[in-house]
Order: structure tokens, then C-alpha cells, then sequence
């Protein structure tokens, strides 16, 4: 189990990585870093409740997300000071938008979807090694 969380970890630092790049580079869609974003929570969620199921972490993830879209809508003095700092502007976002909406259904989904073959796969083939050894 533990060693699964690392692999996860290094798969979130991997995905902030490409979400910081995605903002750089112009030829790059903004909704993909959107898409890159709900990846990373999807993944964050993962870490932390490792032993329950996919579609659990999907639906969580996907009202975080959704849930810190929405928040945007608040618009206190003292949010926006928030949202003004880096760290602010990364994790909560400066407005509201439709389209991030649609790129988190995308990005939790693919997560969720790429997450079920792999761990298909993971657990057949470590079946198949446990019956070989005995």
C-alpha cells in the first residue's frame, strides 16, 4: 500500500509539473491545464483514501472540483486578496467558468477510466504471479 502512495505522489508532482508548463507554453489550450488540474485532485484524493474504490475517488474528486469552480462565484474582499497571491490564484482559480466545469468532468473521468485498465491489468498480472509461485 505504501508503495502504491509513492507511485501516486510521483505521478501528482508530475502532473503539477505539466500543469505549471501548460500555462507557459501559448500553443497549449487553457482547458488543459483545467484538464491537467482535475487530474491532479483526482490523484491527491487518491493518495489520501488509497483503499477505496475508483469510482468513490471519481465522484469526490469531481465535487472538490466542482466545488472550488463554484466557490469562484464568492467574491468577499478577503478571497480575493487570496486568490490575488500565487498560490491563491493556482489552487482556487480567478473566475468561473463553464468550460472548467466540462475540462474537470473530462480530466476526472480519463483519471478514473486510465486508473480502472491499469489497476485491471496490476491485479490480474499480480493473480497470475501469486498461481505461478505456488
Amino acid at each position: 500500500m505504501k508503495n502504491l502512495r509513492i507511485r501516486y505522489f510521483i505521478l501528482f508532482i508530475l502532473i503539477i509539473f505539466l500543469g505549471i508548463i501548460s500555462r507557459k507554453i501559448d500553443f497549449v489550450p487553457l482547458c488543459f491545464g483545467d484538464f491537467l488540474y482535475a487530474v491532479m485532485i483526482y490523484i491527491l484524493t487518491r493518495i489520501f483514501l488509497i483503499q477505496h474504490k475508483p469510482i468513490q475517488i471519481a465522484i469526490l474528486s469531481l465535487l472538490i472540483c466542482y466545488g472550488i469552480e463554484f466557490f469562484q462565484l464568492y467574491q468577499a474582499d478577503w478571497i480575493i486578496a487570496v486568490r490575488k497571491t500565487l498560490l491563491g490564484r493556482y489552487v482556487l482559480g480567478q473566475g468561473f467558468l463553464w468550460t472548467d466545469i466540462i475540462a474537470y468532468t473530462f480530466g476526472i473521468t480519463f483519471t478514473f477510466i486510465t486508473e480502472k485498465i491499469i489497476l485491471k491489468n496490476y491485479i490480474y498480472e499480480t493473480r497470475f504471479r501469486i498461481k505461478q509461485q505456488k
